[in-house]
């Protein structure tokens, strides 16, 4: 972990999911209170009020202290999620442009711009060939591909050039990646904001996408934990 990745401060709206106990002390860090939090040191949780919601907090966290240390805010961000709002992970329907809850881990970085000076995470440029691939008939369904293979169609592919500003920095969220089942979704990303809400992924502003690049450590193992401030889709269930 490099030195002064840690922030001393936490904001009010870090401690978003759950009022302060009744002896008045603060309530436990957020990646405390998770069911899981993949088994790092870092973790990146996306929270949004409810299902029906486009809008809410991204939090990056260390934990130090070792295994009896605590977890860290180290920096927060207003976040955008799919126009559909959020979905249960296993249960998402490919096209409805909802966002998938869940915990999942981080394979690779990539930008249509350089990686932030610090970024340990292997990071892939977007060249003019780039696309990743959503077309349930390819055998790339959800893979980055160089150039678009023959059974990938263009119009069940997204060209990642063409949106330069959004991934400008991004980061491959692994939902249905490791064994992608058809018709759930390809192509989930923590990106830089657009105008409004995305077509399913996670977005913050560039700077805080900046800010999470330099602060990532693939030896930390992070993970991103996607889910609403209660209910069945509550991040802590993850």
């Amino acid at each position: 972990m490099r030195p002064g990745a840690v922030a001393a401060l936490v904001s009010t709206s870090l401690l978003l999911l759950g009022a302060a106990p009744a002896d008045g002390t603060a309530p436990a860090p957020l990646p405390a209170r998770m069911a899981d939090t993949g088994g790092g040191t870092q973790l990146i949780t996306a929270v949004a009020p409810d299902t029906g919601s486009t809008t809410g907090t991204v939090t990056w966290w260390d934990h130090v202290g070792g295994r009896d240390g605590r977890w860290v805010a180290a920096g927060s961000a207003p976040a955008r999620f799919g126009s559909g709002g959020l979905t249960d992970g296993p249960a998402r329907v490919q096209g409805t442009g909802t966002t998938p809850t869940g915990l999942y881990d981080l394979p690779y970085a990539f930008g249509t711009e350089p990686a932030p000076p610090g970024t340990a995470y292997r990071y892939r440029p977007v060249h003019e060939d780039s696309w990743w691939c959503q077309d349930n008939a390819s055998r790339s369904y959800n893979r980055w591909t160089e150039p678009l293979p023959a059974d990938c169609r263009a119009t069940e592919a997204e060209h990642l050039v063409t949106y330069p500003a959004q991934y400008a920095h991004a980061l491959v969220v692994g939902f249905n990646y490791e064994s992608p089942v058809r018709g759930r979704g390809a192509g989930i990303f923590l990106h830089v904001e657009g105008r409004g809400a995305t077509a399913g992924c996670v977005s913050v502003p560039k700077e805080a996408m900046r800010r999470i690049l330099r602060w990532a450590e693939p030896g930390e193992a992070p993970h991103i934990a996607i889910g609403t401030s209660h209910g069945a889709t509550a991040v802590t269930r993850y």
